[in-house]
């Protein structure tokens, strides 16, 4: 943990000089740039290519905001069935209003955004409402008729001109949503279609991190893509377009190479002209490959990734999220790599430690369990309790070790503990009287000011960041949101506390 495998600062410098070719080369007006993947707090990224700044992105934008604004897609099927950011665990819908917040705080500026595929549902129409009452310009586009087969159709007033212009004016337009499938490119295309009505030149490029295109089709990090993507059914291919244009071997994605010869001729239609792309490949500006530094670290991190989503995976197919199909490609990622749940570290000493405890006593027959391996590889392990759960009592543990505190020395007077469950019980009537690892922290930072060990394990709260967790037991969203937000890279086994279907 620790050891870099990228350079960031490369990694900016030579995006940065790119897209600035890309959008002055040539005599057009305005480059569409459709951004795949996460714009800002790219985890994935980071966790596989170690040294990787999870807001790289953002800040190159940032260096390109005179240039440059910003319009946000999502398509109204993903607001209809909540689907939800696996990283942070929020709907699509307010990860789009998380976005403009953190744009805003880039000085970026957020030009509107777009319902694509728009169909009216009380949920759409209530989340286009929100933003057009808090100031932000709202676009309805609608399933773009004779798409995909029907060019004539679909580039002319009955298909994209039946869609609304967004009035921008900057040369570059970057055209960002909250994940895959939110209709980056069609509205691309459709500005494409309007520009060029209205006499502007522009053109359409493509920045998607991964797969990442001149490392090998089998390569771990661009294996860790699939496993990420298993429930989008993405499948990384070898780009024939490319192969045969070129006789270079580029890596793509199934849905770009099977969409291409669609893309390219609905450009050549808008300009009337043959489009200057002869692969997916081509329209990409992505140079993440040449940020890389040490290839066997992020090939140890993206294998480290494959066997994550895996563990995820199985996690929400039990909370019923995805298909029985998409764990089962995943599980396929994990057998070509040769790679098995225990090849992460923190699984095996989880689940050992809780056997252990149900072994000594029947009264652990339900105990819970969370280990998390330190920066210097060292393990610390924490149990549920009538007090607090296991990721309570680990992250207790872990800071404990992290400050060289004694395990017979308390951060919390019991009678604070007691305080807090009267509360729960009594007082809110909730059901659990254990303390979650958000009440567990507000007790610790109470205690902090009249325990000096409080305020000295406190400190260490920042150095959990990146490490890794397992628990033996799905954890409850209150507990996975507020490790997520530590920082902790923590997984599950996919079994539920209790047999409660409300409560568990």
């Amino acid at each position: 943990m620790g050891v870099k495998g990228f350079d960031s600062n490369l990694y900016m410098e030579q995006q940065a000089k790119y897209i600035l070719e890309r959008i002055n080369e040539g005599e057009s007006q305005r480059l569409y740039l459709e951004f795949g993947g996460k714009l800002v707090h790219d985890k994935h990224a980071m966790r596989v290519l170690p040294g990787f700044d999870e807001n790289a992105k953002i800040k190159l934008l940032q260096k390109l905001k005179d240039q440059a604004e910003i319009i946000l897609c999502i398509y109204a099927g993903d607001i209809t069935t909540s689907k939800t950011r696996q990283d942070f665990g929020i709907t699509y819908d307010l990860e789009v209003l998380r976005l403009i917040d953190t744009f805003r705080q880039f000085q970026l500026e957020i030009h509107g955004v777009v319902v694509t595929r728009y169909e009216d549902a009380p949920a759409v129409n209530m989340f286009i409402n929100k933003l057009n009452r808090r100031g932000i310009r709202t676009y309805k586009h609608f399933y773009t008729k004779g798409y995909p087969t029907d060019v004539e159709t679909i580039v002319s007033e009955e298909g994209y001109g039946a869609n609304p212009y967004i009035e921008v004016t900057k040369p570059l337009v970057v055209v960002t949503g909250p994940g895959g499938g939110s209709g980056k490119l069609a509205t691309c295309l459709s500005q494409l279609y309007h520009d060029y009505r209205r006499g502007t030149r522009a053109r359409y490029a493509k920045f998607e991190t991964f797969p990442i295109w001149n490392l090998p089709l089998k390569h771990p990090v661009n294996a860790a893509y699939e496993a990420a993507t298993v429930d989008l059914k993405d499948v990384n291919m070898i780009d024939n377009f490319h192969l045969e244009a070129y006789g270079e071997t580029a890596v793509n994605y199934n849905r770009d190479l099977e969409v291409f010869p669609v893309v390219k001729r609905i450009i050549e239609k808008i300009t009337g002209q043959e489009s200057e792309y002869k692969s997916p490949t081509d329209m990409g500006v992505n140079r993440a490959g040449f940020g890389i530094i040490d290839d066997d670290v992020c090939k140890r991190a993206a294998e480290q990734e494959v066997i994550r989503r895996y563990i995820i995976a199985k996690c929400d197919y039990k909370k019923g999220k995805i298909s029985e199909d998409a764990v089962s490609r995943s599980k396929l990622l994990m057998d070509d790599m040769n790679l098995k749940v225990e090849d992460r570290g923190v699984v095996l000493p989880a689940r050992e430690y809780a056997e252990h405890k149900r072994n000594c006593d029947q009264r652990y027959e339900n105990v819970v369990v969370m280990a998390m391996e330190l920066s210097d590889g060292s393990m610390v392990t924490g149990r549920s309790s009538r007090r607090m759960v296991a990721a309570a009592a680990c992250v207790l543990n872990a800071i404990k070790k992290l400050a060289n505190i004694g395990d017979d020395i308390p951060l919390i007077s019991p009678i604070i503990l007691e305080s807090i469950q009267h509360l729960k019980t009594e007082i809110l009537s909730q059901d659990r009287s254990s303390l979650n690892l958000e009440e567990i922290l507000g007790a610790l930072v109470i205690s902090s000011h009249t325990n000096p060990a409080a305020e000295l394990a406190a400190q260490k709260l920042g150095e959990v960041r990146s490490l890794r967790a397992h628990c033996t037991a799905i954890l409850s969203d209150r507990d996975e949101q507020t490790l997520r937000a530590l920082g902790v890279d923590v997984t599950s086994d996919p079994e539920y506390v209790t047999t409660n279907l409300y409560f568990s």
